[in-house]
């Protein structure tokens, strides 16, 4: 592997956080992931 394969997925994956909030889709993971919690737990 290459030693700087790692820093080059973490370049990517930065990207793609940031390509994310861009459009708007921080709010859409934070309610599944709300609602996905409360599933588990028994509330939801």
């Amino acid at each position: 592997m290459n030693k700087y394969f790692k820093y080059i997925i973490v370049a990517i994956s930065i990207a793609f956080i940031f390509i994310g909030i861009q459009r708007g889709e921080e709010g859409i993971v934070l309610q599944k992931a709300i609602k996905i919690c409360l599933e588990c737990i028994g509330v939801g």
